[in-house]
């Protein structure tokens, strides 16, 4: 398996220098730069455009109508205008060397606090000799015709059935395909088909396989598979390992990613999503950032009880996130633990931080848990469930099942790269700085 490489102590402890080194020469080249010009009030002109640029953002998302449309207008003439003004004064160059130090001051933080971490353990078993592969040629654009994977499967002795409509009970499918003798399940399709079908593979204790055909391909992403080139997943078939994984489990139903409430459950649940995703969201979000968009929800897990979160997600091992907007890789599935990231919003300023990328620390927490029980003031509440949108009766139990599934895949493959963490310059201060006691 391909983890990525595992960068030494000496070399973080370098790599947290170097990122307060660009962070320092960015402020002593700006304030060099203002001087050089003899005014104080570019630097605060150019604050006073950033906060105006935030509030822009804030007032689109929260905002419908026209004044929606100008603070788009806003959130573009803005930054343009400053940056005009900066050019004016001949400080373009300050400005674009200003944006590559805090770059690279980003890049060295972010690397010298990524934990590379080691994937779940192999295991070496012998290929299926009875592989029953479910595909469905209308996920992913077509990718199940595109990447010829049905000719490829079949070549390499599997079974394929390809899905001919919505309808087709893939759960079903699967139990007839296991009572003639099939000894792996796999799917080439979304995550909630691949969902359903790993719940049935758990129940039977054989091998599950994954081909990279949906269109986002979560899990397999947090697998290691190709996702560019699906076909290379199939080599799971001739050369291939298990895995050991985790499910989650949400009432009595398996979720391969995660399952969300609140805000983006809203989203997911409007019938226009699959069609305009965008639009959809830009929409809704005004009503469910201003918490009049859904039934007002509680959380408890672990004895803690978190009242009124805007939007909660509970994911099968916890993510790798950087802020709201950064929700990545899991790099770790077998950990026996839910992820579970809460977004509580408590006014204009917790939005614009987080809109920013810097609302973290206040207005998401992140924890892990073994179960989780969320609760409204309705007797239902919407859910999305690995991208499908359902709706289910309070409370809403979550559970974790470790080491519930085996996975076959690709022996090389591309392996799974963390998604950048949030930039923590305390923890990054004490990584360049340890102490003697340390």
């Amino acid at each position: 398996m391909a983890h990525p490489a595992v960068i030494s102590p000496a070399a973080r402890r370098w790599l947290a220098r170097l990122a307060f080194a660009a962070a320092a020469a960015a402020v002593v080249l700006i304030l060099t730069a203002a001087g050089i010009r003899g005014s104080a009030g570019l630097l605060l002109t150019g604050a006073f455009g950033a906060a105006i640029g935030l509030a822009g953002a804030w007032v689109f998302l929260s905002r419908r109508g026209p004044l929606r449309w100008l603070a788009a207008v806003v959130v573009v003439l803005v930054p343009a205008a400053v940056a005009v003004l900066y050019v004016r004064h001949h400080l373009l160059w300050a400005v674009i060397a200003l944006g590559l130090l805090w770059a690279a001051a980003l890049a060295a933080g972010r690397q010298a606090l990524a934990d590379a971490g080691d994937g779940p353990a192999e295991y070496e078993t012998p290929p299926p000799r009875h592989p029953y592969l479910i595909m469905n040629p209308r996920s992913g654009g077509g990718k199940v015709d595109r990447f010829r994977l049905a000719e490829l499967a079949r070549g390499l002795g599997a079974r394929v059935h390809l899905l001919d409509g919505p309808a087709v009970d893939v759960a079903e499918l699967a139990r007839g395909a296991l009572a003639d003798g099939a000894d792996l399940l796999g799917v080439a399709g979304g995550d909630g088909t691949q969902a359903l079908v790993a719940e049935i593979a758990a129940q039977h204790g054989i091998p599950f396989m994954v081909i990279s055909a949906g269109t986002r391909n979560h899990f397999a992403h947090d697998l290691g598979l190709d996702r560019e080139n699906p076909a290379r997943c199939l080599d799971a078939l001739t050369d291939g390992v298990e895995l050991r994984v985790d499910l989650g489990l949400i009432g009595d139903r398996t979720f391969v990613n995660n399952a969300s409430f609140g805000a983006y459950a809203a989203v997911v649940q409007s019938p226009a999503y699959r069609d305009d995703k965008t639009g959809t969201a830009l929409d809704l979000l005004p009503d469910v950032l201003a918490g009049t968009g859904g039934p007002n929800l509680r959380l408890s897990m672990d004895g803690e009880t978190i009242p009124g979160p805007r939007a909660v997600l509970v994911s099968n091992n916890p993510y790798a996130t950087a802020g709201l907007a950064g929700i990545g890789s899991r790099p770790r599935l077998d950990l026996g633990v839910l992820g579970v990231l809460v977004v509580t919003v408590r006014g204009a300023a917790d939005a614009a931080r987080l809109i920013s990328g810097r609302g973290r620390a206040r207005s998401v927490t992140a924890r892990v848990a073994t179960e989780t029980v969320i609760d409204a003031d309705a007797p239902a509440v919407p859910v999305g469930i690995d991208g499908e949108a359902v709706v289910l009766p309070t409370p809403v139990r979550c559970s974790i099942r470790p080491g519930a599934l085996r996975v076959r895949v690709p022996r090389y493959r591309p392996g799974t790269r963390s998604a950048s963490p949030e930039l923590d310059w305390t923890r990054l201060r004490r990584l360049a700085m340890p102490s003697r006691r340390s």
